[in-house]
């Protein structure tokens, strides 16, 4: 415990820094929000003096186990009734939104000259929920590690652009209005970080909305590792869906996050009054502490270069994905919400 506190400490007090730095400037500039202060200041500051290996495994820790305890705090601040008022409108639309974004990530990488496992794991990182996805079906398809890192990076640059992108669109067609919004940011963008940190730029109930959204969708992996237990990935050259030997032999194991059972419990508790209105205060208030640490945590995981490394095309077939996505939200927020 100990050597973990330690390893952990210099990347974790460097994001908080930059967290309260972040709130500090976000004072004086209230319209603009401490989040995109918080990715911006961790992007400067990961990318020249603070680019060192000691602090990767703190800063690593407060990008993904902060968010999920603020994930689990954020469920005390919510009742049933604002999760099931998504309905099962908003249900069919984060299934038709994920289907059509791996049935586009597959077809282009296809198009592009890219394998069939890379085409998948692209596909359930872009339609699921980043990295994560990707680590869970990976084993799924036997994809080999370099498949798995080149998806990983592709996948979280993709969304970071997204991150800062999909607010403007929002703003323009949706004028921010709160269902419409938080369905494209929930429905779109590939990690919970960015959900939050894009949702944060737009601000009020987008947050917790887009959080309902984004949470559906990585419930959903259950079922994609099982789709994906389906197909035959080991060979370019035969149909995806060809009878074969592996074909339906693929042990799956995945099951739901912790923090996504820890959400629905805390929300289960609140809704039946068990968590008073002062410790539901104090729970937003912490969640949102650690939504501004985990945000200059992602900042300082961006590397330029890793944009660089990867080449034009595969940063190509990771924008082309996102546009898609794009497109797809657009037309489905439509049909189903209005």
């Amino acid at each position: 415990m100990k050597q973990l506190v330690t390893k952990n400490a210099p990347g974790f007090l460097v994001c908080l820094v930059i967290a309260l730095i972040a709130q500090g400037i976000a004072k004086f500039f209230p319209s603009i929000g401490a989040a995109l202060f918080a990715i911006g200041l961790g992007i400067l500051c990961g990318n020249t003096f603070l680019n060192r290996l000691v602090f990767d495994s703190g800063t690593k820790f407060s990008e993904r186990s902060l968010l999920e305890y603020s994930i689990v705090l954020t469920g005390a601040t919510l009742l049933l009734r604002d999760i099931l008022a998504l309905g099962w409108n908003g249900l069919a639309f984060i299934a038709c939104q994920m289907a059509l974004t791996i049935v586009a990530a597959y077809q282009i990488g296809r198009h592009m000259g890219f394998g069939k496992k890379f085409s998948l794991l692209m596909g359930a990182g872009n339609a699921v929920c980043g990295s994560s996805a990707i680590a869970t079906v990976s084993p799924v398809v036997e994809a080999d590690s370099k498949d798995k890192g080149i998806s990983i990076t592709i996948v979280n640059v993709t969304g970071t652009i997204l991150m800062v992108l999909l607010p403007l669109i929002t703003g323009f067609v949706y004028q921010h209005e709160v269902l419409h919004t938080s369905a494209m940011i929930g429905g779109t963008l590939q990690s919970i970080g960015q959900v939050i940190a894009s949702a944060q730029l737009v601000g009020g109930e987008v947050v917790e909305t887009a959080t309902i959204f984004k949470i559906i969708r990585i419930v959903f992996i259950v079922l994609v590792a099982l789709v994906y237990s389906r197909v035959n990935a080991d060979r370019d050259d035969t149909p995806l869906f060809a009878r074969g030997e592996a074909a339906g032999t693929k042990a799956v194991k995945a099951g739901v996050p912790w923090f996504i059972i820890g959400f629905f419990l805390m929300a289960i508790l609140h809704s039946l009054g068990v968590i008073p209105a002062p410790v539901s205060a104090v729970a937003k208030l912490v969640s949102q502490q650690f939504e501004i640490i985990a945000l200059a945590a992602i900042g300082m995981r961006v590397k330029f270069r890793d944009l660089a490394a990867e080449g034009p095309r595969a940063m190509v077939y990771g924008v082309s994905v996102g546009a898609c996505q794009i497109l797809f939200a657009l037309v489905l927020i439509r049909v189903f919400l209005g």
